[in-house]
């Protein structure tokens, strides 16, 4: 279940300023996208000395599909938590210090088993997610460890939160702007203000806003923050039609404005 722990009653002008329906990527594709552009996490176990205790380690990850893989040695401590109970979590987040708590996160929840040495779909992604690790992977006291996720708590921030199911993770992908996201945003901003405020002028409700900032794109569209009498609101839009490359959503964008230019006159 999608949730908002932050609601509060809303007034007249803070109605939605866009088509809440719009095609917009589920939680287990934000979540998923967002692992899969990220090396690190933080392993926790059950922790055997002292008993009980929940163990964070801080590790580097890959996925082969949605398990997350990991190369890890017998002599660690996580590793002899995992041999005592196969339960375990897996963090990983976005980095950025201006709020860390505006940063997305997920916490991928199940059991943790060493690989079988038929495995080698786990060797793969790993070593191709982290090459170096290529000259130690053969170590005798190295293993392979692949979670099978279970359920995943997804965080999008302030106010974008609920729990994945495991079947719910396990069809969900990510999304293939994923690693472009950033660049397009950045263009958009930087050489096309116009063009956003056009969008949001023509397809949107907020009809008053004085400026448009991209705040996030993906394969069904685009999110703006848009500076409104009210202050600063969110609007998304959808393309057309699903893009999956950032030609694709170049050319999707620019149908838009000669659309949102013809709307407005």
């Amino acid at each position: 279940m999608v949730e908002d722990a932050h609601a509060r009653p809303r007034s007249a002008r803070e109605e939605p300023l866009y088509d809440v329906d719009v095609p917009t990527p589920s939680h287990g594709e934000r979540a998923r996208t967002l692992v899969e552009g990220i090396g690190t996490g933080t392993l926790c176990t059950i922790g055997k000395e002292p008993a009980g205790y929940p163990y964070g380690s801080f590790v580097t990850v890959a996925f082969d599909g949605p398990s997350p893989v990991f190369l890890i040695s017998e002599l660690a401590e996580h590793t002899k938590n995992l041999h005592g109970d196969e339960r375990a979590s897996l963090l990983v987040a976005e980095g950025g210090e201006e709020d860390p708590l505006a940063n997305g996160r997920v916490t991928l929840l199940g059991r943790c088993t060493p690989a079988s040495d038929g495995d080698l779909g786990a060797r793969t992604a790993y070593l191709a997610r982290h090459p170096n690790a290529s000259y130690y992977a053969d170590f005798k006291d190295f293993r392979f460890w692949r979670l099978e996720v279970e359920s995943a708590r997804y965080i999008g921030g302030y106010g974008r939160m609920s729990w994945v199911t495991g079947s719910d993770w396990s069809v969900a992908r990510a999304d293939p702007l994923g690693r472009d996201v950033h660049a397009i945003v950045e263009h958009m901003n930087a050489d096309h203000a116009d063009a956003l405020l056009a969008y949001t002028h023509a397809f949107s409700r907020a009809t008053d806003a004085t400026e448009a900032t991209m705040t996030g794109v993906d394969r069904y569209g685009f999110e703006m923050s848009v500076l409104t009498a009210a202050g600063h609101r969110p609007v998304r839009l959808a393309f057309e039609q699903p893009v999956t490359t950032p030609t694709e959503a170049r050319h999707a964008l620019i149908e838009l404005v000669k659309k949102a230019r013809s709307v407005l006159g």
